[in-house]
């Protein structure tokens, strides 16, 4: 996987990137395939499991260009498309900043297993910086997991500093180095690539192509 790296995050980036303006998809020989899981039940996605198209997300939880995305543009496309069936969005954890981003990694499963991914993925991103990578220690995530609602926060902890969820975290970065990406966040629309925290508009045309296919 070859392109640009406007409004993404590496790293080789440096902690204090801004986002950029490119809007490019990535530029390459073929699709990526079919990376859709589609397992019922899914705590860690959003929408019909048989929608036409589905949005595969490789995500950190310190990668300032996912939280610009989860703030901004995943709204509207929930609103426009996973509301009515059109898509799912389904996430993968690429946890390339070291310790405290495998660590939320954990942290986000430990929450999915209560039920509350999407509301605790919520909670940290919206208190993330703008640019630099967010502070997550044990502690702050134990306090988002209580903002998101986790019903049993004993069992949070535990699970969030436990190991149980590592080969499924190693699993997703692994298709991630196989599949090239070079950065957070990264995307794929029905297997069309897209890198960084590109604008409504690219999402919306590679979901409208996908849906008519």
């Amino acid at each position: 996987m070859v392109g640009t790296r406007a409004g993404s995050d590496s790293e080789a980036d440096s902690e204090g990137a801004t986002s950029g303006g490119a809007t490019s998809v990535i530029q390459q020989t073929g699709p990526l395939g079919d990376l859709s899981r589609r397992t019922v039940d899914d705590p860690m996605a959003l929408g019909a499991v048989d929608a036409p198209v589905v949005l595969v997300a490789f995500s950190d939880f310190r990668c300032p260009f996912c939280a610009q995305f989860n703030r901004e543009t995943e709204p509207q496309l929930i609103d426009r498309y996973v509301d009515d069936g059109t898509l799912r969005i389904e996430w993968r954890d690429l946890p390339i900043f070291g310790q405290q981003s495998f660590d939320a990694a954990r942290a986000g499963r430990a929450a999915a297993a209560q039920g509350k991914f999407w509301e605790f993925t919520h909670a940290v991103y919206a208190d993330a910086p703008e640019t630099g990578h967010a502070d997550l220690t044990m502690d702050e995530l134990k306090a988002y997991a209580q903002q998101a609602r986790v019903p049993d926060l004993e069992r949070f902890t535990a699970d969030a500093t436990g190991t149980s969820f590592d080969s499924a975290i190693t699993e997703d970065f692994d298709e991630a180095q196989s599949l090239g990406i070079p950065a957070t966040p990264a995307f794929s629309v029905n297997g069309d690539p897209v890198v960084g925290a590109q604008p409504l508009s690219t999402f919306v045309d590679l979901i409208d192509n996908a849906a008519g296919a």
